[in-house]
């Protein structure tokens, strides 16, 4: 009010007097808020938190009420007669790349009258060396792996009915005769880990990833046991990087690790994805390739592998990998299906001995050394050359071949 004051001392006319009056309440009118705000910024500046580099943080700690679409009966299948599909994921070049697709949610997990052959080597190696080839972090990872088990027990039998049944504590497997209690699992003195019930389902390997503090994921969980090359107890508890940094894969830190991490950190809960890739294996075992040193080995790799001399013993190993996050726990799921074939097998489609031989020759020398390529290039290349040759002899028109990748 003192402005108002000084304002009217002064001997004037009265219709002076009240301009100046009317003057001297906008000018104080205009101070008292100039001063409110500079107070409240004032307390904002004395209050605010100091700006700090953060970590991303994953999506995984978002809720979510996305409930997994349940998938209709696969058409016709059988387990006397369906086959596995034809994955064929090689072409005529080779690029470093992630190379995922996306994926129905209907075609999730694939299974096929191989079945009793998966589940009987799974059954087999869990049993001679089980402690190796499942595992299942306390806490976070255990709450995962249930969930994925509820998520098996939910769309495998609306998938797969005459195979699988869903029953009040759980799953039967019709073909097998197993019955399991998944609701016994929620028991904290079971020691059966649902990670090896869950691999027991399906012709998958499994694995679960967990972020950490740091943001990165990390693997929690998993029953890895028809990789053929990689260990489960090499790899758990490492973060993806180091996954992948640890095996050699190529080109990793440069073309793969910035946009695979930020895909983990992002990927959506009604996003899953699918990739394949493809390795041949100098010998015959599903489960694991002695070839390159004993499963007990300290010391496994190309390096140590006999160089290939029977093309009869040559296999084409195609994985076809999903990825998905689980809408509760958050956690990122790997599904593994391996697809086993013999060399000479898939040598007789027409175009794909071609496809292949061209498919290898375009390997950069970090992906040949990865592929274990120089233990058996020549005999596999003579081979393959020998077929396209063949096929080209019969009649075989390159210009009419299909591009139906990865099929």
């Amino acid at each position: 009010m003192g402005f108002l004051l000084v304002a009217t001392d002064f001997v004037l006319g009265a219709s002076t007097v009240r301009d100046y009056a009317v003057i001297g309440i906008v000018v104080i009118l205009t101070l008292q808020v100039t001063l409110i705000t500079a107070k409240v910024v004032q307390v904002l500046l004395a209050t605010r938190t100091p700006v700090e580099p953060v970590t991303i943080k994953s999506t995984a700690a978002r809720r979510t009420t996305f409930v997994t679409p349940t998938p209709p009966p696969y058409p016709n299948w059988s387990i006397e007669t369906t086959k596995p599909l034809p994955y064929r994921p090689f072409k005529h070049n080779y690029h470093v790349t992630m190379g995922i697709r996306n994926l129905d949610f209907d075609d999730w997990i694939e299974l096929d009258n191989e079945f009793p052959k998966f589940h009987d080597r799974k059954v087999a190696r869990l049993e001679e060396r089980g402690h190796e080839l499942v595992a299942t972090a306390p806490g976070e990872a255990r709450i995962a792996a249930l969930e994925l088990l509820d998520e098996f027990r939910n769309w495998l039998p609306a998938r797969y009915p005459t195979l699988f049944r869903k029953t009040d504590v759980g799953i039967d497997n019709l073909a097998t005769g197993e019955s399991f209690d998944i609701l016994a699992l929620n028991d904290p003195d079971t020691k059966t880990d649902p990670m090896e019930i869950a691999a027991k389902l399906v012709q998958d390997d499994l694995a679960i990833m967990l972020p950490g503090e740091d943001g990165q994921y990390y693997l929690k969980a998993g029953c890895i046991v028809l990789a053929g090359f990689w260990r489960l107890k090499d790899k758990l508890g490492m973060p993806l990087a180091e996954i992948h940094t640890s095996g050699d894969v190529p080109q990793f830190r440069e073309k793969l690790q910035t946009p695979m991490e930020r895909y983990f950190v992002r990927m959506k809960v009604d996003k899953p994805i699918a990739r394949n890739n493809y390795f041949l294996q100098t010998d015959e075992d599903l489960g694991w390739s002695a070839a390159i040193g004993p499963e007990d080995s300290d010391t496994i790799g190309w390096d140590t592998a006999e160089y290939a001399t029977d093309i009869s013993k040559m296999h084409f190993r195609s994985e076809r990998q999903t990825l998905r996050r689980l809408p509760k726990s958050g956690a990122i799921v790997f599904t593994i299906r391996t697809y086993f074939v013999p060399l000479t097998e898939i040598a007789k489609e027409p175009y794909v001995p071609g496809r292949l031989a061209d498919g290898m020759r375009a390997w950069q020398d970090d992906v040949a050394t990865y592929k274990g390529k120089r233990k058996y290039d020549k005999l596999v290349l003579d081979f393959l050359d020998a077929e396209h040759a063949r096929q080209l002899a019969g009649g075989l028109d390159p210009e009419k071949e299909p591009s139906v990748y990865p099929m």
